[in-house]
């Protein structure tokens, strides 16, 4: 029997239903048993810090969804590519402990992430998740999406939701991976990442680029700080059960 379609224009462009989307690429929903957990993350350690912006901030764009009615309505939103606060901390950087923690297991959380569409963007932004951690992705809109994510050690997927209406799809990634992108075929400007991880040190900067690490055991860490545009950085902090308290610093600077 033949997969049946529908088209759909927006801004003159046609586009196929969610049927064909969803039956062009799969995967993405099945994960490997991990070890029993060994490890909680209780330690006394705590890594604060703040990513800062070395240069004049770049202009945020408003983004054009004119294209479709049914997006946002009102003034169009900015740009979230890079948002700079006015004392010069950059938001949505995804820090992490990228080596230290030897052969620890921690337990997979068996709450879902959640990952909406909303006006036309994702929320959140930028996010962590363990491997084999669900995520829920819901489209709230009235208008059809489609989620591709395009990771690179992961399995790509691409899933069509046609409105608001459309069941919530469930996905799971397998393997660690940091600034997995998800975009959407049909809204060129809906950007997402994910940061797929094995334990729960990690943070998402806020507004005014700052973040916090708790639970640490004390010991050497190599600590990442992951930007969509500006690449990543690298530093080691030590933590001990005398000064259990450490910071973490870094500055990014314009893209060449």
């Amino acid at each position: 029997m033949g997969v049946m379609s529908s088209r759909i224009h927006i801004g003159g462009i046609i586009v196929l239903s969610a049927g064909l989307l969803t039956a062009g690429c799969g995967g993405g929903s099945s994960t490997p048993e991990r070890p029993a957990a060994t490890a909680k993350a209780d330690g006394p350690g705590v890594i604060t810090g703040k990513i800062t912006f070395d240069g004049e901030p770049p202009v945020r764009t408003p983004v054009k969804m004119a294209a479709d009615p049914n997006c946002k309505p009102g003034p169009e939103p900015l740009s979230e590519t890079i948002i700079v606060a006015q004392d010069r901390g950059l938001k949505n950087v995804f820090v992490h402990v990228k080596d230290g923690l030897g052969n620890s297991v921690y337990e997979t959380p068996t709450a879902a992430i959640k990952l909406d569409q909303v006006g036309c963007r994702y929320e959140p932004h930028v996010f962590g998740v363990f491997a084999g951690q669900p995520v829920e992705i819901s489209n709230n809109d009235p208008t059809l999406h489609n989620v591709h994510a395009m990771p690179k050690n992961n399995e790509e997927f691409n899933v069509g939701q046609q409105d608001e209406k459309a069941p919530v799809v469930t996905k799971t990634f397998s393997k660690p991976e940091i600034g997995v992108s998800f975009k959407c075929d049909v809204h060129g400007w809906m950007r997402s990442y994910a940061n797929v991880v094995t334990h729960p040190f990690f943070a998402v900067t806020k507004d005014d680029g700052t973040f916090e690490i708790k639970g640490l055991p004390a010991g050497t860490y190599t600590i990442e700080a992951w930007h969509e545009r500006l690449g990543t950085q690298t530093q080691s902090v030590t933590i001990s059960d005398a000064a259990p308290a450490a910071m973490a610093a870094f500055t990014f600077k314009p893209a060449a």
